[in-house]
């Protein structure tokens, strides 16, 4: 990858509106589940869907911004609890005031076509924090005490007729499965449906875990993980790289020259929607996910074939696919949470959480087609640096259909050996296998 390079553009805001419900919704006050009170999971979400302009055929084009404008007010009758206020209480749980507040929603114009900055894609070495600093942005509540908004839009318009969608969305409310499913819902109604195709279900208290008497057992104690001599480090990098299989997990412990006798975790998030007995219901939008982990000394990752390391990361899968593994999650995360213990940030850890399957490039078409490219926004993306995303490639490359692109922070010292990392999957074969 090249450097990275800023495009320069700017963008010019309105007021900032609050759009509130179609319909009258209840007044109430929800809790959340125990997943959803993870304290890692309490941060604003962001990321930008990139939609091109319609050909033109003669025929004026809509406003995007009053199009998804009305969707939205449509779509927080069903979703009331996003047009509220999340708020910690004082047993250190969070809760959803339900009060119609709205959405806080802006509305922007840029002084450039979306070609200019290539879509919003990032192969070219386009710096991601300046690039997209203008396509979302944060807002903070005028009283504290009342809570913060689990969900802000932004409509950016361009001058081709494209635009961007800016959207932040609470992980404490949702999931992945969680915003794909209210952004499909909200796609839905702008294209003239009454009402979404799936019913959101809260049914929080259905994942609530119980204190657990044994002490807890971590995959691995911060003694024995392996130390980075880039980490601790404020100065992050963040880049997408393009690669057709799997082995971003020994690639990051290299890049980060993890000593060899430390141990290093691997985490898979496996959604937990339909492992549970009974399965949640079809609309259920809260954190529904466990991690399947695997803990290796990093020698044994550098000198185990990756086909092994592949198999074993299987075996972890599997392990993970049953109803008391997610039940004993559960416990285990309230007792860490009641007991303010935590397995602490140690850079030698791989979280990977996978986006391909959750339909973000598919099915979101609010007039001008589905977008072309999602972009997460590191501002607020990443809780902490060891998370990487596994994300549909943006449909601008057609040679890119099938593959995959990995999505991380890392020290800045760190990236430049990660990326060489990624240039040798060129000289690799796909018999190695995937995740």
């Amino acid at each position: 990858m090249a450097n990275q390079k800023i495009i320069p553009f700017s963008v010019e805001t309105k007021d900032v509106v609050f759009v509130k419900p179609s319909k009258p919704t209840p007044s109430t006050v929800l809790s959340l589940s125990t997943f959803d009170n993870n304290p890692e999971l309490n941060i604003l979400c962001q990321t930008i869907y990139v939609f091109k302009p319609n050909p033109n055929h003669g025929q004026p084009e809509p406003d995007p911004s009053c199009v998804i404008k009305e969707a939205l007010s449509k779509v927080l009758f069903f979703y009331y609890p996003l047009a509220g206020k999340l708020k910690s209480h004082s047993d250190g749980k969070l809760r959803v005031n339900c009060d119609a507040s709205g959405v806080p929603f802006l509305e922007a114009t840029a002084n450039c076509e979306l070609s200019s900055l290539h879509y919003v894609d990032f192969d070219d070495g386009i710096d991601v924090i300046e690039t997209t600093k203008n396509l979302i942005f944060n807002y903070a509540s005028e009283d504290e005490n009342s809570g913060h908004h689990p969900l802000v839009l932004q409509v950016t318009k361009f001058l081709c007729g494209g635009f961007t969608l800016g959207m932040g969305l609470s992980h404490s409310v949702c999931d992945g499965f969680g915003a794909s499913q209210f952004f499909r819902a909200m796609a839905e109604l702008a294209s003239g449906k009454d009402e979404p195709s799936v019913k959101p279900v809260w049914e929080r208290e259905r994942l609530v875990g119980t204190i657990l008497k044994e002490p807890i057992k971590f995959p691995f104690e911060l003694t024995s993980s392996a130390a980075s001599p880039f980490w601790p480090s404020s100065q992050l990098s963040y880049q997408f790289f393009n690669v057709k299989g799997a082995y971003v997990w020994r690639a990051r412990a290299r890049a980060m020259k993890l000593n060899s006798e430390g141990e290093t975790l691997f985490c898979l998030t496996i959604g937990a929607r339909r492992i549970l007995d009974p399965p949640l219901p079809d609309g259920y939008y809260g954190n529904a996910f466990v991690g399947a982990n695997l803990v290796l000394k990093v020698k044994e990752l550098e000198e185990r074939p990756l086909y092994e390391v592949v198999k074993l990361i299987k075996q972890s899968k599997k392990a993970a696919l049953n109803n008391d593994y997610i039940r004993n999650s559960i416990n285990m995360m309230e007792t860490m949470r009641e007991t303010n213990v935590g397995i602490g940030k140690t850079g030698s850890s791989t979280v990977l959480t996978d986006w391909r399957q959750l339909g973000l490039l598919e099915e979101m078409d609010f007039g001008w087609k589905s977008p072309v490219n999602i972009v997460p926004s590191p501002r607020n993306m990443f809780g902490y640096v060891d998370l990487c995303l596994f994300l549909p490639p943006s449909n601008l490359d057609a040679e890119m259909k099938g593959g995959v692109r990995v999505y991380l922070s890392l020290p800045e010292a760190a990236m430049p050996m990660f990326r060489e990392e990624m240039e040798k999957l060129e000289h690799i074969g796909e018999d190695d296998g995937g995740i």
